[in-house]
């Protein structure tokens, strides 16, 4: 086949995508033209087509035309013009999600090889280097994989979009998988008219700010969707293949190593709302989540189990079981599955209302004992599946019951697990007081590092706790007490899975990590005189001095005894995790990236040297400025043995939605983390490292790339002026988006900014700077130095070193997201004309630089070369995705100028939630 015939072959592949993508934008025109008239329509027509002819020639006449024909939209207009490229950016997501289902499917159906990624091609991959059952069982055993979900500053879509998202999604789905006649084609169609109508309806914004309790039901919405649902589907099908693996008719029955985690409600930093009545709430709500599925589906299973005794055989403990029913009438006398799978459905109704809970559904006819736990309600389960598998049912025992009891193992009653966290220095006050109050004139904050740690052991060395409840502690203490009392409370009603974190922000030292120990002693979730320990403490390194420090701090606080002790309570694993949002604000991508590297491999090392099992925590967002990208690749190019079988990583923003909206598409990325990890532990060698000049050349990039870096954001005059101005961040900053304030302190330093906002602003006005600025400058400077060997050994390290090819990879998809043209439109936004031309300048010139050397390493002749995919994604986007950053640089200006309408308020946060769409991964 030529190449011709190969490019004809994958555009006929993208053909029902290019079909699905006209359709839904010709309905959502005729729904725009019926709603808001003609002249609206056609507006929204004009602005599309004059932003292409900008977008594709940088055409000044066009970008003079497209200013004039904006300043012109009226305010009752604007709104209609930012909705309607804000949706048709939600509806080609929707068509692309489907047509990844769709190829994926077909290559399911020709019996294609597996693809990368899942989990058929990596126990291929194991077959294939000789991996045993024996060791495979052994990683599963011992496997420990969590997506951690977190709430986003930036996220602004409600539920019901989602849902009229996830309808759409179905009727494009039933229109590929099923044979339709053209009543029932016109039947969908007239349906998908339906929804884009509701769409169109449906409020974008919420009436009153985000609380952390909208961010809480926010994320468990994609509980409904996927989690519920599609996590225990994965381990059926993975069960299946790898008993079909074993042969012999016997059955693999996996330990639960894939759970789902929780920031939401327990991240205390730098949010004064999440106090210990959100946790509580948080652990309510999600309690409830669980409930509600378990008591739906427990009735459902009730009603299919309709097995006769005289017709089949039971188990002693079912009869048992079915006898133990409060449901009992003459028509079901001889169905004890039925019975006994009502009696279940009771108990979980009691345990409900037990725990304060109201549920949903059927109420049971009588009442019935409550569950005291998880694990009683998952052997009742087990009772009704065994007796179906020694009676010849095993189709039945199979089919939902099996799903409903890996459901009850993976969430429990509470669903998923709550972190905690909360920065060093409130830890440190705390602790302070305490010990003041306690033993007057300890003065703790005047102590050096080692007073510290020597106060600190004697404290955890006794029983005795050091708060008393006849002193009146500052509001800040007396929170801190309050969430950890919350938490072991929580222990004694869902059991101990509930909350097992508490992660402290901003560790630099040892005594950060003993603080939260003598807080956890206070309310007895740490026991000195057993050496047990009910919470994980987890030092999170951020900044690029904490990544430097991490190893030392690590190995000086598992070489103390009863801390050592502490680690063996927990199973002898230590969680560390590393920030990559903060690090990369205080150093750029590049020297970021590598930091986080070299600092996994040194803590690599210390815990070896302890015996300890390293778990890493990776706190990934959505761009790749703040660690995001592919998280396959992100995951087989960590260091040989960082991963170890177990690994957590956050989940942040749009991504989620991104993600875990689509059920399908939600079970795909679950398998990759899953496949992943399984390839980085089982076929990665832990001896293996980069050959030594690549390290050298390494932390030579580095060094250039973080002053080049550091030179621009902070030590560059008025910079944090033309941040400010030249991009969104006031206004997330001002117009109550999400419940966590934007900076840590009231200032407008970089220092103090989250990264969340950092980044997302940054992606906002298309410079995506923290995905990119500093590498160009750093190659040159490298290659002025060595010349054309250099670019050679660059080339080779792109080759052959997944670590250095993943940074590249995410930097190209970053780069081919950026529109400079663009980006000159907000930097006109800042009132000094000398500091806006300094200083956009340098950027254009560094992204020029970046781009250049870009293609040199990788011999691409443009940018995504080698990811068709994502550039033929990026360029159906873009006409629908650059007019809503053309709307909204005029919506802020109106807005800076002192027009306070509310439309043009409500415009703004439209069009970011709009471009965070387009983008998919910008915060």
């Amino acid at each position: 086949m030529n190449d011709h015939q190969a490019s004809l072959t994958e555009q006929d592949k993208d053909t029902p995508l290019r079909e699905d993508i006209r359709m839904l934008g010709r309905i959502l025109g005729q729904t725009v033209r019926a709603q808001e008239g003609d002249a609206v329509f056609e507006l929204i027509e004009r602005i599309r087509q004059t932003s292409v002819r900008f977008h594709r020639d940088d055409d000044l006449a066009a970008r003079r035309e497209l200013e004039a024909m904006l300043k012109e939209v009226a305010h009752e207009n604007t709104l209609n013009v930012v909705r309607a490229f804000s949706y048709f950016s939600q509806l080609s997501n929707i068509a692309e999600d489907e047509h990844h289902i769709r190829r994926s499917r077909a290559h399911l159906c020709a019996g294609s090889a597996p693809r990368e990624g899942s989990m058929a091609h990596a126990l291929a991959l194991a077959d294939k280097a000789g991996i045993d059952d024996q060791r495979l069982r052994a990683f599963f055993n011992t496997a420990m994989i969590r997506p951690v979900l977190t709430a986003h500053p930036t996220e602004v879509q409600r539920k019901s979009i989602l849902n009229c998202q996830l309808r759409i999604a179905q009727l494009l789905d039933e229109r590929d998988r099923v044979q339709l006649t053209p009543e029932e084609q016109h039947e969908n169609e007239v349906a998908l008219r339906r929804e884009v109508l509701l769409l169109w309806e449906t409020r974008m914004l919420r009436l009153t700010k985000l609380s952390v309790v909208d961010e809480i039901a926010n994320g468990l919405s994609f509980y409904d969707y996927t989690f519920l649902r599609e996590l225990p589907r994965f381990y059926a099908r993975l069960e299946d293949r790898l008993s079909s693996r074993t042969g012999a008719g016997s059955h693999v029955d996996l330990p639960s190593f894939l759970r789902m985690g929780s920031w939401i409600g327990g991240d205390r930093d730098g949010n004064p709302f999440v106090t210990a009545d959100i946790l509580r709430r948080a652990l309510q709500l999600q309690s409830q989540v669980a409930f509600n599925f378990y008591i739906e589906e427990t009735s459902r299973l009730a009603t299919r189990l309709s097995l006769s005794s005289g017709l089949v055989n039971v188990s002693p403990e079912l009869v048992a079981l079915a006898e133990q029913s409060p449901y009992r009438t003459p028509h079901t006398e001889d169905e004890p599955y039925r019975r006994a799978m009502r009696g279940v459905n009771a108990r979980l109704w009691a345990t409900a209302v037990k725990l304060g809970l109201r549920p949903t559904g059927r109420q049971p006819v009588s009442e019935a004992s409550a569950y005291p736990d998880a694990a009683s309600f998952r052997a009742d389960l087990d009772v009704i599946h065994d007796s179906l598998l020694k009676h010849c049912s095993p189709e039945l025992a199979h089919g939902k019951l099996r799903e409903l009891q890996r459901a009850a193992s993976v969430f429990g009653f509470h669903l998923a697990s709550i972190d905690v966290r909360q920065n060093s220095d409130v830890h440190e006050r705390s602790v302070a007081e305490l010990l003041e109050a306690a033993h007057p004139g300890t003065k703790y904050l005047e102590k050096d590092e080692e007073g510290r740690i020597a106060i600190l052991l004697k404290e955890l060395a006794t029983p005795r706790p050091l708060s008393s409840p006849s002193v009146q502690y500052s509001e800040e203490t007396t929170g801190e007490l309050a969430i950890f009392r919350q938490i072991a409370e929580a222990h004694r009603i869902y059991g101990k899975d509930c909350v097992q974190n508490a992660i402290i922000s901003k560790t630099d030292g040892v005594s950060d990590m003993l603080e939260l120990a003598v807080l956890l002693k206070e309310v007895g979730l740490l026991r000195p005189h057993e050496a047990k320990l009910d919470v994980n403490i987890i030092p999170l390194f951020e900044t690029i001095g904490d990544l430097q420090n991490a190893s030392g701090i690590m190995d000086r606080i598992l070489s103390i005894p009863l801390y050592r002790q502490l680690v063996s309570s927990r199973e002898e694993a230590q969680e560390c995790m590393l920030g990559y949002s903060d690090s990369n604000k205080d150093g750029g991508f590049l020297t970021s990236g590598w930091e986080l590297y070299k600092a996994e491999i040194q803590l690599i090392e210390v815990f070896r040297k302890h015996g300890v099992r390293l778990r890493l925590f990776h706190g990934r967002g959505g761009s790749v400025g703040r660690g995001g990208g592919p998280s396959y690749q992100a995951i087989l190019a960590q260091p040989g043995g960082a991963v170890q079988g177990q690994i957590r990583l956050t989940e942040q923003g749009e991504v989620i939605a991104s993600k875990y909206s689509n059920p399908e598409v939600g079970r795909r990325n679950l398998e990759v983390l899953a496949a992943a990890t399984l390839e980085a532990t089982l076929l990665s060698h832990p001896e293996a490292a980069p050959r030594a000049e690549y390290l050298e050349t390494m932390d030579e990039l580095s060094d250039a790339a973080f002053k080049a870096y550091r030179g621009l954001v902070y030590e560059t005059p008025g910079f944090e002026t033309y941040f400010w101005e030249s991009t969104v961040i006031s206004e997330i900053a001002n117009l109550n988006i999400g419940s966590r304030p934007a900076s840590r302190k009231k200032s407008t330093a970089i220092e103090d900014l989250r990264a969340i906002p950092w980044v997302f602003s940054w992606a906002q006005s298309r410079v995506m700077l923290p995905g990119w600025y500093g590498f160009g400058s750093a190659v040159k400077s490298y290659l002025a130095r060595h010349g054309e060997d250099g670019m050679k050994r660059l080339q080779c390290m792109h080759r052959e070193w997944s670590f250095f090819a993943t940074q590249l990879a995410n930097m190209d998809m970053v780069l081919s997201k950026s529109d400079l043209a663009i980006a000159s439109r907000y930097a006109d936004l800042v009132q000094d004309a000398g500091l806006r031309d300094a200083i956009f300048t340098r950027i254009k010139a560094e992204w020029e630089a970046t781009l250049e050397v870009l293609l040199a390493i990788t011999g691409q002749k443009e940018l995504l070369d080698g990811n068709p995919l994502l550039a033929r994604s990026i360029r159906n986007r873009l006409p629908y995705l650059n007019p809503l950053n053309h709307v909204q640089v005029e919506l802020l200006q109106r807005y800076r100028d002192g027009d306070k309408d509310d439309r043009v308020r409500r415009g703004i946060l439209l069009s970011i939630n709009g471009v965070a769409a387009g983008l998919r991964n910008s915060g």
